[in-house]
């Protein structure tokens, strides 16, 4: 899990490096590939659905899912959001993070810093025993403090032996239903989508990219953690997106 992780938290790194303006997503997403091909690791999306690139870049008001082709230029001020996640030798891991290319010239920061902010609050309240419906309860909470919304029904999930596994749904808001609770050394991946106006994200008709049901903009950041009994350990901490 831990070379794994490296390799997909140090590929997200690298790509937001890369990325400058007048490039096209296509070719940010193929450095991404290489990096992952050098390393022995698999795109996991390309690997489990087909997806039509190494990793899923999303730019500005595309929520998720984006498909990273040659008709998407990037510019100047831009808010686009990396998620990479590969497998190695049997194990996966999954990050992502949202930035913006260049200068801030749409005043995305406050967006940006607020879902970095909350992902950074979330994890360090995840231990052994804590019910993932008040962690939800929490992301939802903190982003209405920074005057922000969350996006209900994109989650965060378990992952390892495959790239999605129980529990399923740790999602950014309070579930009543879900009783589960963390368990002591499993891994998971924690994300959060904050949002400016939508809370619902509705899938294109490409089959992949989703947007918000009212519009606006989502930051997205995630790490690949291992639950311990107290701070949890960030596997992916190498892709430095806080």
């Amino acid at each position: 899990m831990q070379k794994i992780s490296e390799v997909v938290a140090s590929t997200l790194k690298k790509m937001r490096d890369y990325a400058k303006p007048g490039m096209t997503a296509r070719e940010l997403d193929d450095f991404g590939g290489r990096l992952m091909n050098e390393a022995g690791a698999k795109s996991a999306p390309k690997l489990t659905y087909g997806f039509p690139g190494w990793t899923c870049i999303s730019i500005n008001h595309e929520v998720a899912h984006g498909i990273p082709s040659e008709s998407k230029i990037l510019q100047e001020g831009d808010l686009i959001n990396i998620d990479v996640s590969a497998e190695l030798d049997g194990f996966w891991a999954d990050n992502g993070g949202s930035f913006i290319l260049g200068e801030d010239i749409n005043n995305h920061q406050p967006l940006v810093d607020a879902s970095k902010m909350i992902l950074q609050k979330a994890i360090g309240r995840i231990k052994g025993g804590v019910k993932i419906s008040e962690i939800g309860r929490f992301i939802e909470m903190e982003a209405r403090k920074s005057g922000f919304k969350v996006i209900k029904n994109l989650a965060g999930h378990g992952v390892g032996r495959s790239l999605h596994e129980d529990p399923h749904e740790i999602l950014n808001c309070y579930d009543h239903d879900n009783k589960q609770r963390f368990k002591k050394n499993t891994v998971v991946a924690i994300e959060t989508f904050i949002s400016t106006n939508s809370t619902f994200a509705n899938q294109q008709k490409d089959g992949w990219t989703l947007t918000g049901n009212k519009g606006g903009y989502v930051a997205q950041h995630e790490h690949t953690i291992i639950v311990t009994d107290g701070t949890p350990v960030i596997l992916t901490a190498a892709n430095e997106i806080y």
